[in-house]
């Protein structure tokens, strides 16, 4: 059994700003991910941990699933937010039908009220999906029924 250090006490942002200026972002990808493993140390100073996973992405710009070695790690000092950084590899096909590889490092930190909203670098090697180098991309982190599913919007 998978116990992930995450506490997911939000339920996810609504993709709003301010009572004003409403920002309504669009979801472009989301990848199901399943933990598989938790290797945790906890110091004086701080904890960390790393999560070991594997899932799927299916969606219209992307099908397939994370190749193994996929990580995220963890790192909380003492009286600070939890960070994370989560690394790894998609391989599928582009929504030309194109066999491709998308590699996502995605980084962000748990804020007080649960939610985590991360940044993700991407480097691909499709020529359809050569724009999410460039977008300026933010993903968002919630609670699914075998681990967690990360929704990237623009």
């Amino acid at each position: 059994m998978i116990i992930c250090p995450v506490d997911f006490n939000g339920h996810g942002g609504d993709n709003t700003e301010g009572k004003r200026g409403k920002k309504h972002m669009r979801e472009i990808m989301a990848i199901d991910v399943i933990l598989d493993e938790c290797l945790e140390v906890e110091g004086q100073g701080g904890k960390a941990c790393m999560i070991l996973f594997h899932g799927t992405c299916d969606c219209g710009l992307f099908h397939g699933r994370i190749l193994p070695g996929g990580a995220d790690t963890q790192k909380e000092k003492s009286g600070e937010l939890r960070t994370l950084s989560a690394r790894y590899i998609l391989e599928g096909t582009d929504a030309e039908g194109n066999a491709c590889r998308i590699f996502i490092e995605n980084n962000g930190a748990v804020q007080k009220d649960g939610q985590i909203t991360t940044k993700p670098l991407i480097y691909t090697d499709s020529k359809a999906l050569a724009w999410l180098e460039q977008a300026d991309l933010t993903g968002h982190v919630q609670p699914a029924e075998h681990g967690v599913r990360i929704g990237f919007e623009m």
